[in-house]
């Protein structure tokens, strides 16, 4: 399909209102959107379903008309049973630390990471210092410390 036979399509992205060509790509929203490098832009899902992140690539996606997109989203997650609110779907060891034990003191303890109800082909486990997890809402995290010795 030519870039003529594209149709305009009323989309927003963040609660702002953009016209799009139908069909178009990943590429195309994030620059229409003026998302950031680091940031991910997902297509909101109706019903109990995670939205849909869009990769930022050339492939063509579909869209429909006023369609929602965002990236700014807050993730709920529970550290050590509390609840916390994060902004980024990728956290790293250090992250999760930070939010169990605020200033963490990686000289003075040692830290255990587990995690259950995450996002991908591993839903559950442990994390190491170096290691990320893919968070969704309601991923479950406990952090224990003990001291070295």
């Amino acid at each position: 399909m030519t870039h003529e036979e594209k149709h305009q399509m009323r989309i927003h992205i963040d609660r702002k209102p953009y016209e799009s060509p139908n069909p178009t790509t990943g590429e195309a929203l994030y620059a229409l959107g003026h998302i950031p490098s680091g940031k991910e832009l997902f297509r909101e899902v109706e019903g109990n379903q995670e939205d849909l992140l869009i990769p930022r690539h050339e492939g063509e996606i579909h869209l429909t008309k006023d369609e929602h997109f965002y990236s700014e989203r807050v993730f709920e997650i529970f550290v050590n049973t509390e609840k916390k609110e994060v902004e980024t779907r990728v956290l790293t060891f250090w992250d999760i630390v930070g939010l169990a034990f605020p200033n963490p003191d990686g000289s003075a303890f040692d830290y255990t990471v587990t995690y259950k109800k995450a996002l991908g082909p591993k839903p559950e486990g442990s994390l190491v210092d170096g290691g990320t997890v893919r968070i969704k809402n309601g991923t479950i995290i406990n952090v224990s410390r003990t001291n070295k010795s």
